[in-house]
């Protein structure tokens, strides 16, 4: 029979997946970067195993993990491994994979990124690759964002799992280290990128004195019982299979998760001698750099601190005064709360993830800026923290013997992912054809008249009984959004860092016939927005990306909720000439220009937005890679630095 022609059978009768799978795509063999010898194998394996039951399953399963090697996995020997494995996934859950996923977890097992649209079914594609690398003997790390995506998925895949003799795990931030130990032994382990790192680096500190890596494996993999002091808590990184590459390798990739320790109490009289000081310094005293959040003094700045601190000073080190003037211009004039952090009772400062709009638990600024920031509002600093070891997902991934992850958004940054970390960039196709219509951008003055634009449309499209998703740049300004909408008349939910806890269901509801969802940029990323029927008759979701994106792969981020898995859907772009990203771009007498060209509701003319948006994107972008190659090279400098002291990490 030829391989063209093969479908899965029995699809009346099964269940709809958590990726929606309802349908078979076209005939395997016709995808892109699928060889058709390898396509061909992996659906002769599912055909001969999609009748089987649970033994034979469990057995063929124990059978190909004595037999299957890890160098085969990207071959024909790996397709077939996937089709036993698809088997038993439809045997178990109900849900016959589609070949698109099959070609995902087969591409991902060959260390390729993979790019595939949202609603294409990332998380069944990233099961397959785990179970099939588990039954090869590797120790397999799922990465996911959050924890509840951890808990969710492991929970969900469990019985495929176990149904294939694997064990498996899922490790969150209050998972205890006696269970850690346990859970990172297990086959298959999901987790979230910051707990993994952090307990890399407690294993750094805890194994410091060897150097030897078989040395530290053989005490990890010793006979000292789970609790032993000396027992790593990661053995081996062997398989990373990263969902929301893109955030992880990208966005956060040069984000230093630093292991702390309490340090000395701050002198509260210096930081808040050095926030008057400050105060006095006029325009020629320093200069901003928004983008990176840092301040420098000019010379005539650091004449006048010199002048008004001393060398004999007894209220501070004169060598100090430079640095902590320099935090409290940072604190004060470029820092903004309910944007940059939020106040949590009994928990103070916490930084917000500028790429997700979440709370970033266990986050802090370097000293002296955190403890600049609490005297900012009120209140009092906290012990400064030491530095006991530190490393970057730059530095961390490329670790891994294998590595191989998926994303909606990834060929934009296709070579920088290659050289950072070696993995090529392949797009699968999508199963159905897409029914998204991209409506353009639409540019405003100020954010009071994109404001008024947002509630408007908002409006429209609430008549119409479509859903609507809103994106904003930050948790101000989605209440501030919330409040005009409050004042119109208009029901909606707020999905923000402040508001975070139930914000899987929160989005996973956004789908219900004129329901409003106003998020933080990409809160509730990795969670399915499904469509009622009523809200599909209606034309579907419409997305609303009321903010300027730093990058185009992240308006592509939020722009792809719409639309998924050919669903009918829209999406549109409101920015305006006091986005961040526009502003850093473009002099303010270039804004003043442009702001004079707009209508009476202050929307500029449609042929200027485009190009004003692709220039303030692209130099963004390039700063972006500047500061991933900046940091990387000093991150290794430091590495160097740390090697001839005797130290590690």
């Amino acid at each position: 029979m030829n391989a063209g022609t093969w479908r899965l059978k029995g699809r009346a009768s099964v269940a709809a997946s958590p990726e929606g799978e309802d349908a078979r795509p076209d005939a395997v063999g016709t995808l892109p970067g699928w060889p058709s010898a390898v396509a061909q194998t992996w659906r002769m394996s599912f055909d001969h195993w999609a009748g089987a039951d649970a033994p034979a399953l469990t057995q063929a399963a124990a059978e190909l993990r004595r037999q299957l090697r890890p160098h085969a996995l990207g071959g024909v020997e790996g397709a077939r491994a996937l089709g036993l494995v698809a088997a038993a996934l439809k045997h178990t859950l109900g849900w016959s994979a589609y070949d698109q996923q099959g070609l995902a977890a087969w591409l991902m097992l060959r260390g390729r990124l993979v790019e595939m649209a949202t609603g294409e079914g990332k998380t069944l594609a990233a099961g397959l690759a785990a179970a099939t690398a588990g039954l090869a003997g590797l120790s397999v790390h799922v990465l996911t964002a959050n924890d509840y995506l951890v808990e969710r998925d492991r929970e969900t895949l469990e019985p495929l799992f176990r149904l294939l003799g694997l064990g498996t795990a899922a490790v969150c931030a209050t998972t205890p280290r006696e269970s850690r130990l346990l859970a990172y032994r297990q086959p298959i382990v999901y987790v979230t990128g910051r707990e993994l790192v952090f307990d890399h680096l407690k294993d750094h500190l805890q194994l410091r004195g060897e150097r030897d890596p078989r040395v530290l494996r053989a005490r990890a993999l010793g006979g000292e019982g789970a609790s032993a002091d000396g027992q790593a808590l990661l053995p081996r990184l062997q398989q990373a299979i990263i969902d929301e590459a893109d955030s992880i390798l990208l966005d956060e990739a040069s984000i230093p998760f630093i292991l702390s320790t309490p340090g000395a109490a701050p002198d509260v009289a210096a930081l808040e001698a050095a926030r008057v000081l400050a105060g006095l310094l006029g325009p020629e005293d320093f200069v901003l750099m928004p983008s990176r959040r840092q301040a420098e003094l000019t010379e005539a700045g650091r004449e006048r601190v010199a002048r008004t601190v001393p060398p004999s000073s007894p209220l501070w080190p004169a060598r100090h005064a430079v640095e902590l003037v320099r935090a409290a211009l940072v604190a004060e004039r470029l820092l903004v709360r309910d944007r940059d952090y939020t106040l949590s009772p009994g928990k103070g400062v916490q930084l917000i993830d500028e790429i997700t709009g979440r709370i970033a638990f266990g986050r802090q600024w370097n000293s002296p800026l955190h403890a600049m920031v609490e005297l900012k509002e009120g209140l009092e600093p906290t012990p400064a923290m030491q530095t006991a070891a530190r490393i970057t997902y730059q530095r961390f991934f490329p670790r891994y013997e294998r590595l191989g992850g998926m994303s909606g958004t990834l060929r934009e940054s296709h070579a920088e992912l290659k050289a950072l970390y070696g993995c090529p960039v392949v797009r699968v196709p999508l199963v159905k054809p897409s029914q998204a219509r991209w409506w353009g951008q639409r540019g405003f003055v100020d954010a009071a008249a994109r404001q008024w634009a947002c509630v408007e449309r908002i409006r429209d499209m609430v008549q119409q009984r479509r859903p609507v998703l809103v994106g904003t740049d930050s948790v101000r300004t989605s209440q501030n959004l919330s409040a005009a909408l409050t004042r119109a008349g208009i029901e909606h939910q707020v999905l923000n860092a402040v508001q975070d806890a139930d914000e899987a269901q929160a989005v996973a509801r956004a789908g219900e016939a004129g329901r409003v969802t106003v998020t933080t940029n990409m809160a509730g990323r990795g969670t399915d927005i499904r469509l009622s029927e009523a809200a599909l008759a209606a034309g579907g979701l419409h997305v609303i990306l009321a903010l300027s994106n730093r990058s185009r792969r992240i308006d592509r981020q939020l722009a792809g909720r719409a639309a998924r898995h050919g669903d009918p859907g829209s999406a549109e772009s409101l920015v305006c000439l006091d986005d961040p990203v526009i502003a850093q771009t473009l002099p303010a007498r270039w804004r003043a220009a442009l702001a004079r060209r707009a209508d009476a509701q202050g929307e500029l003319p449609a042929l200027l937005v485009r190009p004003l948006v692709m220039l303030a994107q692209r130099r963004a972008e390039w700063r972006e890679r500047l500061l991933r190659r900046d940091l990387r090279l000093m991150d290794e400098g430091l590495v160097e630095q740390l090697a001839f002291s005797g130290r590690q990490e």
